[in-house]
């Protein structure tokens, strides 16, 4: 585990809190859907946190590109979107991120290079890989981050972004947020190897293995990687093992593993690590993390109030924004 003392102590909490907001945003968005304020989809990120998290610190937004899957409400908020716009989009309402059009699965900023999730399983990949070829091509010394998880890995368009990348000299990060579970099925019943890196070899790109629990071994390591990914341009594939607290969506029971199993993974939550490492530390009491959480608690419930007072989208918006 990393030495919190040699980092600034005001950035760490800034990262703890981000952890909390996204865990937080998370519970009250389940609770708002058994309210039936959200419809559709909802794919929830707790657990996951320390990956967007961590990658997002580790990477400068200003030329550098984020793109997900459908779990994106976590990295939406870590890229810095406003909570009430996620929220509002949540609720399909025209204050939404994306004017309500979108719903849970397609959170976008493009002034913060968050070029969304996506519900189309893997479909982000060989985008990403275009934004990257665009990186390249303009010579602009950023990275593209992709985020996909372990189920969709077995994509064939997998497969042929990583061979175009290695061919182009792209500077793309493949990230699997490898949650051991791609839906309700166990990574070891549909996967050949458990450990995903090793798919880099077959196209000669680097292959690396983190602890997608640990905030600063995610970071660290994303930090390093992505320096030698700018000068290099040589694309890559991580394995960031972390987990899911919650069902593949909303709509899962996930009976499909053990509670001892769920237990043992929440004794490695990534926010309880982070705060005892700070209070062990010093940099922090109960009574400021309890005073954190307060605060953070309620900026969500602002989020959910914007988004339950927000306006429904007028009937005319449905032919806005339509290229073709």
């Amino acid at each position: 585990m990393s030495d919190v003392t040699k980092y600034d102590p005001e950035w760490l909490k800034k990262a703890l809190r981000d952890m909390l907001l996204i865990r937080r945003f998370e519970e009250k968005a389940a609770q708002m859907y058994g309210l039936r304020k959200i419809g559709g989809f909802l794919h929830l990120y707790n657990g996951q946190e320390a990956v967007a998290v961590g990658s997002v610190a580790a990477v400068d937004l200003q030329k550098d590109y984020l793109l997900t899957s459908y779990r994106d409400h976590g990295h939406a908020i870590a890229v810095g979107m406003d909570p009430k716009n996620v929220m509002a989009e949540l609720f399909g309402k025209i204050t939404g991120c994306v004017r309500g059009k979108g719903g849970s699965m397609h959170m976008f900023d493009v002034e913060r290079h968050f070029l969304g999730g996506n519900g189309i399983v893997g479909a982000q990949i060989p985008i990403a890989t275009g934004v990257a070829f665009k990186q390249m091509y303009d010579e602009d010394g950023g990275v593209t981050l992709c985020y996909f998880g372990d189920g969709a890995i077995h994509q064939g368009a997998f497969h042929e972004s990583l061979n175009l990348a290695k061919i182009w000299k792209l500077p793309a990060i493949y990230i699997v947020e490898n949650n051991h579970f791609g839906m309700g099925t166990a990574v070891k019943r549909v996967s050949g190897v458990d450990d995903f890196s090793v798919k880099a070899a077959g196209y000669d790109l680097p292959g690396y293995v983190i602890n997608g629990m640990d905030f600063l071994e995610v970071y660290e390591n994303i930090k390093k990687i992505a320096e030698e990914t700018r000068k290099t341009n040589t694309a890559c594939l991580i394995d960031i093992k972390t987990y899911r607290y919650k069902g593949h969506s909303i709509s899962d029971p996930a009976k499909y593993r053990t509670k001892e199993e769920l237990e043992q993974y929440k004794k490695q939550d990534p926010i309880v690590q982070l705060k005892s490492q700070l209070i062990e530390a010093k940099l922090m009491t109960e009574d400021d993390f309890k005073a954190l959480d307060d605060d953070v608690k309620n900026q969500v419930q602002e989020a959910v109030d914007f988004a339950d007072q927000s306006e429904e989208p007028a009937l005319h918006t449905m032919y806005e924004d339509v290229l073709a």
